[in-house]
């Protein structure tokens, strides 16, 4: 059965564009669209879409409140498109806050190397997130407006403590839509494991899955964590602001030469490659621009998973969250070869079940974890909790 698509956006030719290149695949029909966000969220309950495709600026009812609505009455998994911009990025940061899956960028030859390459990843991924039912949304929460953002340059460590400053929002829960409140949480015994490093590789669904976990993590988090998203050059900036506004640890887009500490986690840049290099006796990050056309993303969870396994050996604890494709398999089975310890999204919780699929299905992870446990499995496991 074909997914069915509305398409929103002001811009009739946007609207025409997007039609076109969806309807080019006998997996997707273009049931209507909306020209404003007050239509789309009629026509949502009218016509109960599997995917809807959203712009973020538009009269009447701009996106963002759109999505809110949306998620309010007849929860659909939402593709935002945005503008690669800052404020762009934080439009669209806030629209995955208010419910959306996942988004692109506006301008098709941003998406990939050439136009037939961008019209299948749109392609896939309104396939690949409208395979999620509704039933699997739950109605999110009102966003928490993010901190002022600081500069990276002058980063320093957050204080241990274990209360958060009054200055500092309560964490967010509004991107748990993939599990009910209700769920009873594991009761998880530690493997007895010594570990110096945290790896989490994720894609599609990874900005709600990462700030899930991040935020139940206590602020004397013993190790650094390392965060491969896929995710534009101008995006992780803000996301790694916003992370940082919200979780007791501290995050930070990685920088070259960022020597790794203890509760702190670094985000690789998007638009490049992030690995772990071993000096003297500490571990610093290498981040550089990657050209090579046989690599297909930047950052690349395999890259740094890779060279985590080269300076770490088996002291690494990896997780695989939600996302499309396969990245992150051969990674995970370096890290795997050198006695780390490999964990996967489960299939229920992930937007898309592909990246960590792809791992389970190679023999390469010990355990599958829902999402909503992978804080506390990770707590225990280290000894935390």
């Amino acid at each position: 059965m074909a997914v069915k698509v509305l398409v929103v956006d002001d811009s009739s030719f946007f609207r025409r564009r997007v039609s076109e290149i969806l309807e080019k695949d006998t997996g997707i029909e273009v049931i209507d669209f909306a020209v404003n966000g007050q239509e789309a969220v009629e026509k949502a309950s009218k016509l109960r879409p599997d995917v809807i495709t959203m712009d973020v600026e538009m009269p009447v009812l701009d996106g963002i409140s759109a999505v809110k609505k949306i998620m309010q009455s007849n929860p659909t998994p939402i593709l935002m498109f945005s503008s690669l911009t800052r404020e762009g990025a934080s439009a669209t940061l806030d629209a995955l806050d208010a419910g959306a899956v996942d988004f692109l960028p506006k301008k098709f030859e941003d998406i990939a190397r050439n136009s037939e390459e961008a019209i299948r990843a749109l392609q896939n991924k309104v396939k690949e997130i409208g395979r999620k039912r509704v039933s699997r949304f739950t109605r999110p929460m009102s966003p928490t407006k993010p901190a002022a953002p600081t500069s990276t340059s002058s980063f320093s460590p957050k204080p241990v403590s274990s209360t958060r400053s009054s200055t500092v929002s309560q964490p967010d829960r509004s991107f748990q839509k993939a599990a009910p409140e209700t769920t009873p949480q594991r009761n998880f015994k530690a493997s007895g494991k010594s570990y110096q490093v945290v790896a989490i590789g994720t894609s599609t669904g990874g900005p709600v899955a990462l700030q899930t976990i991040l935020t139940q993590l206590p602020a004397n988090f013993p190790h650094p964590i390392l965060l491969i998203q896929h995710m534009p050059a101008a995006f992780t900036p803000a996301f790694a602001q916003r992370l940082n506004s919200l979780c007791k640890i501290k995050v930070k887009e990685a920088e070259q030469g960022d020597r790794l500490m203890p509760g702190v986690a670094y985000l690789a840049p998007g638009g490049k490659q992030m690995m772990v290099e071993s000096r003297g006796g500490s571990k610093t990050l290498k981040v550089f621009e990657d050209d090579s056309p046989r690599i297909t993303y930047k950052p690349c969870v395999d890259v740094t998973f890779a060279s985590t396994a080269k300076a770490y050996s088996g002291d690494v604890l990896a997780i695989v969250l939600t996302g499309m494709g396969a990245d992150g398999r051969d990674g995970a089975r370096m890290l795997k070869q050198a006695g780390a310890t490999i964990w996967a999204q489960d299939e229920k919780t992930c937007v898309v079940y592909g990246m960590p699929q792809a791992v389970a299905a190679a023999g390469l992870s010990s355990e599958s974890l829902a999402l909503q446990d992978v804080a506390l499995r990770i707590n225990k496991e280290l000894g935390i909790a």
